[in-house]
């Protein structure tokens, strides 16, 4: 059993469902080891275990690149998407229930891989993003398709106040006939963030509705920032 599978194995999910639903976030505080952290960060450089790099500011998605791993993913990335997968099904198949959707997630990642592959999304979308100073990333919704699963989570790799500063995660939530929240997250090496692809549900006096996410990071001040993205569907 890898670092990682032993700190996911305490993990409260009861607390981390409560944050989704009131916050529209949770984090996984020490989900990985700094070993772990160091490993994925220096691979960065190793572009035989990817299979696309994009550098933001061609594209107009900010400043700094990221790289798309390539299958078969290293055997870390693949324990998490796997491992993080059946909890958050669960918590995905109750808000598409709050929420009207009718798709359900089966319980396990292998079979809605199957369900991407077999409608011509093969690609996988675990990333490593990359950062240095003066870079961050506009505010997003990472779709690659029709098959969309509505959870992933960003690891960072990187010492906030050591490796660099600024490069806050952002999160914000645009509800209808009201003006945007934000959310910003504090993490630690190692820490994990969850958070909703493009929507979640959100209680009102009439029942729950859907409100709208997106998440960024803010201007990295200074240092280089590593972070770890899983995506649990993949990309056409």
């Amino acid at each position: 059993m890898t670092d990682a599978s032993n700190a996911l194995s305490f993990t409260r999910w009861d607390h981390i469902e409560a944050d989704l639903d009131q916050f529209g976030c949770a984090v996984l505080k020490g989900a990985l080891s700094k070993a772990d952290c160091e490993q994925l960060a220096a691979g960065y450089p190793d572009d035989s275990q990817f299979r696309k790099r994009i550098v933001m500011a061609r594209h107009g998605f900010g400043r700094g690149e990221y790289k798309y791993f390539n299958y078969p993913l290293p055997p870390l990335v693949h324990s998490l998407r796997t491992e993080l997968y059946p909890p958050l099904a669960a918590i995905a198949n109750r808000w598409n229930e709050l929420m009207g959707i009718d798709v359900r997630y089966p319980d396990g990642h292998e079979a809605f891989i199957e369900r991407c592959h077999a409608a011509g999304q093969d690609r996988p979308t675990p990333l490593l993003l990359e950062y240095g100073e003066g870079d961050y990333n506009c505010l997003h919704q990472d779709i690659y398709g029709a098959h969309v699963f509505p959870l992933q989570v960003a690891f960072l790799l990187s010492q906030p106040g050591e490796d660099f500063s600024g490069g806050e995660f952002v999160l914000t939530e645009q509800r209808p006939r009201m003006q945007s929240r934000a959310e910003v997250v504090a993490l630690e090496q190692g820490d994990a963030v969850i958070f909703p692809v493009s929507h979640r549900p959100v209680k009102g006096s009439r029942g729950h509705y859907r409100v709208n996410m997106r998440h960024g990071v803010s201007r990295l001040r200074k240092g280089k920032r590593h972070t770890l993205g899983i995506i649990f569907h993949d990309s056409k």
